[in-house]
């Protein structure tokens, strides 16, 4: 992971970083401006009931609000055959802590979503120190109807359509790409297994107790959600990666 950076004088950082700061300016309205469209989607009136298991007992979508008018759902990966939740998703995740009160208390709810027994989901929460909630969709076709989980058959025949588009995708790739293997493993699952979940995320108002779909990313469209990234663009080397070098942060130190 080592990386060299130019020198210069103080005149030509400055030279630079000005002709930066332009970019950087241009790319932060070009940002409000997607905000915005994102707003702008027509929402999708949301009739299937579909039912979770959740701390609480067992809930619908609209108990999922928990009294307020927005829900974002993370769909972390975290199969029925997992042994322990995506090493990638727990880094996302590792965020939610510090942001759930904030988003509380401006009407907006975050939840993660996963198909494993809701036992495994608390035992990995305590395991990792979180407390935001996360509900399991383990019995319902939630996470299907939003394309972040396949069935084994869809797999076999090629009929995965993700992120807007039919195959593509790493987890889709035959031979299996190392990192894909890698994470699967860690996970304590083959990559097969592990490939039938994918990360996302998916977003919905209540409007007078009915539910809209207003907005799912996937893939690299929720790269915004990775703290740790957020930093590393930031810093002298970058991310600056070869591989998956980051563990889940109890990991660290451990060889």
């Amino acid at each position: 992971m080592t990386a060299y950076i130019m020198t210069g004088t103080r005149e030509e950082w400055l030279a630079a970083r000005l002709d930066l700061l332009r970019d950087e300016k241009d790319l932060t309205r070009r940002s409000d401006q997607l905000a915005l469209r994102r707003q702008e989607l027509p929402g999708v009136r949301v009739d299937k009931e579909y039912r979770f298991e959740t701390d609480e007992g067992n809930a619908s979508l609209v108990d999922l609000f928990q009294g307020r008018s927005q829900l974002l759902v993370y769909h972390f990966m975290f199969g029925p055959d997992y042994t322990a939740g995506c090493v990638s998703c727990s880094a996302v995740a590792d965020s939610f802590n510090g942001v759930v009160v904030h988003l509380a208390n401006h009407d907006v709810t975050l939840s993660a979503m996963s198909r494993a027994p809701l036992a495994k989901l608390q035992a990995y929460k305590q395991r990792m120190g979180w407390t935001f909630p996360w509900a399991s969709s383990r019995e319902g076709d939630f996470n299907f109807d939003f394309n972040v989980s396949f069935t084994e058959e869809q797999q076999c025949e090629g009929r995965i359509d993700y992120n807007y588009r039919h195959g593509g995708h790493a987890m889709d790739m035959t031979p299996v790409p190392e990192p894909v293997a890698h994470l699967a493993a860690r996970s304590g699952t083959d990559a097969p297994t592990y490939s039938r979940d994918r990360p996302s995320l998916s977003t919905f108002v209540l409007e007078n107790g009915v539910v809209y779909h207003t907005y799912s990313t996937y893939a690299r469209g929720v790269d915004g959600l990775w703290g740790m990234y957020q930093w590393l663009d930031r810093a002298p080397l970058g991310r600056n990666e070869t591989g998956v070098w980051f563990r889940r942060h109890n990991e660290y130190g451990q060889g």
